[in-house]
Order: C-alpha cells, then structure tokens, then sequence
C-alpha cells in the first residue's frame, strides 16, 4: 500500500496573530517606517533576520507646463521699479512670465529659439525658463520681430523681467 501525503501550502504572513496582536515583523517595518519619517529620510534599507526592506519615498513627478508670454508691455504702462528702464528705451518689451533661469535655446549647444531681428510668429518657442528643475516654454503671443535680447543666457530672472524689446507686424 502507497501513503501520499500532502503538504499544505504555505499560510500567508498576516499582520495580525491568532490571538488578534500585529505580527512582529509589521511592528518592526512600522518601527522602520517613523524612523524614516522622524529623521526626514528618502530611503533607509534594512536586512537582519531575514526580512529584507527597500522603502523609499515617492517623489512627485515634475510635469513641464508651457507657459503663455504676458502681454507685451508698453512704454509708460505700469511696470516693477527694475524693469522699469529697460522699458523706457524701447517701445515694447515681452516680459518673463514666471521667476527663473532664462535659456535662449534648449540645450547650452544648441542654436538660440530666436535671434536679434528675427520674425516671431504668434505660438513659436522664443525661450525657456528653467523652475524648480521644469523646463518651461515660453511662447509669442502674437506675430513680432525681435531687436534685441535683453537678458544673457543662463541668468536668474524675475516675474515681468523684461526679455525681448520686440516690435509687432
């Protein structure tokens, strides 16, 4: 006569116990867990007794946005005290949208998005404008030809800086 014995299959690790308590190794990813937080951590690692543990903070993902160019100003209008000599010399200026790193072209080798007398067309790239690590494009919101760039590539830039003294077609 044969005997076949069947195993059973693995019970699952619960987090709870027979008598309802967390398990000890829950405790102990729990434990793992405050300190994580408590010490401002990203990442803590952790291998002893067998239990092997990988938690890392999830970082939100940085989603580029393309921002639309303020209307160009006018000479005269109201403007911020810095910005307000440059607007003076010329007649219409396209002002920086957002705080940031002003880059002319996409890439420090790249050909700039436009060049001193260049026609613009109403929707085309003139710069970037690096924030918190997003590149954001800037864009003509109406047909233009640009005299003069007025900010050097790769400077800080603020909020209704002027960048461009442009005339309209």
């Amino acid at each position: 006569m044969k005997k076949t014995v069947k195993k059973a299959a693995p019970k699952k690790a619960s987090t709870k116990t027979q008598a309802g308590k967390e398990s000890p190794i829950l405790k102990e990813v729990k434990q793992l867990y405050s300190f994580m937080q408590d010490n401002s951590l990203d990442t803590i690692e952790y291998d002893q007794n067998g239990l092997y543990l990988l938690l890392v903070k999830a970082k939100p993902a940085a989603v580029p946005v393309p921002v639309a160019v303020g209307a160009a100003a006018v000479a005269g209008g109201a403007s911020a005290p810095a910005a307000a000599p440059v607007q003076e010399q010329y007649k219409e200026v396209i002002k920086a949208p957002l705080m940031g790193i002003f880059f002319r072209g996409s890439t420090p080798s790249a050909p700039p998005f436009v060049k001193e007398g260049a026609t613009v067309k109403k929707g085309d790239v003139i710069c970037l404008i690096e924030a918190m690590k997003v590149f954001n494009e800037v864009r003509a919101e109406f047909n233009c030809v640009v005299h003069k760039v007025l900010v050097e590539n790769g400077k800080p830039i603020k909020q209704g800086d002027a960048l461009f003294a442009i005339e309209r077609v």
